[in-house]
């Protein structure tokens, strides 16, 4: 107990099953939390569900930098410097063929995964306190190509390329700068996956993850929080630059 005692921790995505359950982690572990979504309804439920005293909920949209200005301020205002920024904000996109790909599905989400990520570290630093802590939340799908995920998993990449050069940047502050690559997860927005392909390929799509992991399940939203909370507290204090793997052995 105690890993983030009195850190101030902003998590985007906040309302969904990773951020959410890093939230409770962190207030666990000590930590003021400040979450970010997209909808006020969706972080209210979420707020509920955490019912802590430590936590601020803030609605905006993470593609843009005013709100993103926005949100880190406000996090600012409530608790002081940030010590954890956890890029978590993420959309699917769509499976189709290259020629077909809806040019404003692949947009959304790379202004989602790459600008959102970018915007947090470009406005998030100056408001950190060094020997802090950014996690981007990446993918397994950023060391795999997978015909028709063509949004998805360019935009998995490229946050690797952005986390590689904020940790340069960032290293004489000794604020570290990892990205978080989950497998398949047991939440709603996998099943979203999972229902689109199962259409596609005609099978059960949840079946045919599991078939591909190497441990033969997907995982839980508290082992993808367990490994958010290494990556933010001083159990990682020598590890930055890094593309840690919670993928159940997938992208082996």
């Amino acid at each position: 107990m105690g890993e983030l005692r009195d850190k101030v921790c902003v998590i985007t995505g906040g309302a969904g099953s990773i951020g959410c359950e890093t939230a409770r982690l962190f207030l666990e572990e000590g930590g003021r939390v400040v979450l970010v979504d997209l909808r006020e309804a969706d972080l209210q439920r979420a707020a509920h569900s955490l019912g802590a005293a430590d936590l601020v909920c803030v609605a905006a949209d993470v593609s843009r930098a005013e709100d993103t200005q926005r949100y880190l301020d406000q996090a600012v205002a409530a608790f002081g410097k940030i010590d954890v920024l956890f890029s978590n904000a993420g959309n699917a996109g769509v499976i189709a063929p290259i020629a077909e790909y809806p040019d404003d599905v692949f947009d959304s989400v790379y202004a989602v995964h790459v600008k959102g990520a970018y915007h947090a570290c470009k406005h998030g630093l100056p408001r950190m306190n060094d020997g802090g802590s950014i996690i981007i939340t990446s993918s397994v799908a950023a060391f795999r190509g997978d015909e028709g995920v063509y949004a998805y998993i360019t935009a998995k990449h490229a946050q690797i390329g952005l986390m590689r050069c904020v940790a340069k940047e960032a290293a004489h502050r000794r604020i570290r700068v990892n990205t978080l690559h989950p497998g398949p997860v047991d939440n709603a927005f996998q099943a979203g996956i999972e229902n689109s392909l199962g259409t596609i390929v005609g099978r059960d799509a949840t079946q045919l993850f599991n078939e591909l992991i190497p441990l033969g399940r997907h995982a839980t939203p508290r082992e993808i929080a367990r490994s958010a909370l290494y990556l933010a507290s001083s159990q990682s204090s020598f590890t930055t630059g890094s593309t840690l793997r919670v993928d159940g052995g997938m992208s082996v």
